[in-house]
């Protein structure tokens, strides 16, 4: 007999933050009630569809929802973004993964890329109300691109803003930004959530200067339980799985160069997807 999901995942706010990048809040009070900073949940659009895992950016126990942000970049995400005020997703599972450990630091440094700053931004409020000294470092390739900034400003005692073309904030990566203020400020602790790349070299930087990182890591994903191995990753050498064992880790211990490998493995049948689906509905990325 199929299993049908008793909860009803109803969208009951929907916000274009850029052309490609959308806020979704949804009704789902068991998810809400249990969920803790760290926690991701995978959506699917429609019954049958792909599996998305999206990073939780905020969620209310009492009033039973949860808030996503989706980045239109394949099929399934452009067609979540299209969704409107009043659609239902037609599943939502989670929380999954392993909760980040708050605890006292002292100076905490998250630095976010993209996307990546709405999973920072829980977990920056986390190690802030855990009495934490919090500096924010965030990146986008351009100003249209940069999220959150007002919501992570309140909860940081300093944040740094960085664009590749220098069209807002500091011109630069957000390495540079993290070379400038680890000679004037001692750091306890980095969390990094974005491009692999870009966690990559953030842990580097961070090596030079002895500095314990944690990086969010973000590969292939399909059932997020542990049992596909989709999602596997190289931590000291060892397999590990995202969906259980993360998703975020021991930066120095991560293979990224490997798990840099493993993402970009489907990106033909990715991108002809995208491309069909796009001229089947005479649509572009973008256009709710």
């Amino acid at each position: 007999m199929e299993y049908k999901s008793q909860e009803k995942y109803e969208i009951i706010e929907k916000k274009d933050i850029s052309p490609s990048i959308s806020e979704h809040t949804i009704m789902a009070p068991l998810i809400a009630d249990r969920a803790r900073a760290g926690n991701f949940v995978i959506l699917m659009a429609r019954e049958n569809g792909e599996r998305i895992p999206v990073t939780l950016v905020d969620w209310s126990a009492g009033e039973g929802w949860i808030k996503v942000i989706i980045q239109g970049i394949g099929k399934s995400t452009v067609m979540m973004n299209q969704m409107k005020k009043g659609d239902f997703f037609a599943e939502a599972a989670g929380p999954l993964g392993t909760p980040v450990e708050i605890k006292k630091y002292g100076t905490i440094v998250g630095i976010g890329g993209g996307v990546g700053i709405a999973e920072l931004y829980p977990i920056a409020k986390a190690f802030k109300e855990a009495g934490n000294k919090v500096i924010s470092i965030l990146g986008a390739r351009t100003k249209e691109l940069l999220i959150l900034e007002k919501e992570t400003a309140l909860i940081s005692d300093e944040i740094i803003v960085t664009t590749d073309d220098g069209s807002y904030g500091q011109k630069g990566l957000v390495t540079d930004a993290l070379k400038s203020l680890s000679s004037r400020e001692k750091i306890d602790a980095i969390f990094t959530i974005g491009p692999l790349p870009m966690m990559k070299f953030v842990t580097l930087t961070a090596k030079e200067k002895n500095i314990p990182t944690f990086a969010s890591l973000n590969p292939i994903m399909l059932d997020g339980t542990g049992m596909c191995g989709g999602c596997r990753v190289e931590i000291d050498g060892k397999p590990k799985f995202a969906c259980v064992d993360g998703p975020m880790f021991d930066a120095h211990k991560v293979d990224f160069d490997v798990l840099i490998r493993r993402t970009s493995a489907y990106i033909n049948q990715e991108k002809e997807s995208l491309d069909k689906f796009t001229k089947d509905h005479k649509c572009r990325i973008g256009l709710h």
